[in-house]
């Protein structure tokens, strides 16, 4: 079988193995974001929260044992997952406002054409009514219509 053409089965350019949701390189976090973690000594997988988390309770627990060097590098590694924390944090502030701000617009624009449509329905002088409006035929006399 043609190995090119075996490379090329299994690669989907649809973007449907996961590249559709990067962008500029970096995939879009959530608070459910999944981490792989690789500790000082210890390999961790969970949310930010929960990776902060555990490497504030292991620099505590290297903190009690005496392990000074231990419980600086854990620290760091939980002062990373609270930037990042703080960092989606911030992301979904500013994409709240954004989304408040869309709304806000959207409503504006509705008003205004509310507002708009209005104006147009409101009734024209006399002068001008026949020109513009179609005559009302049902008070017309109507022709009999006879069946033959």
């Amino acid at each position: 079988m043609n190995v090119k053409r075996m490379r090329t089965r299994h690669h989907r350019s649809n973007g449907s193995n996961g590249a559709s949701r990067q962008l500029n390189g970096q995939i879009p976090m959530n608070r459910n974001h999944v981490f792989d973690s690789h500790g000082p000594d210890v390999r961790v997988r969970g949310t930010a929260q929960q990776l902060f988390e555990k490497y504030l309770q292991l620099g505590r627990d290297a903190t009690g044992s005496g392990d000074r060097v231990a419980a600086e590098a854990y620290f760091q590694h939980a002062e990373h997952y609270f930037r990042i924390l703080n960092a989606m944090a911030q992301a979904a502030q500013q994409s709240q406002q954004e989304r408040a701000e869309r709304q806000a617009s959207r409503q504006q624009r509705a008003a205004s054409n509310a507002a708009e449509y209005e104006e147009d329905e409101q009734p024209a002088p006399e002068g001008e009514a026949a020109a513009s409006e179609p005559k009302d035929l049902s008070t017309e006399p109507q022709p009999e219509l006879s069946e033959g």
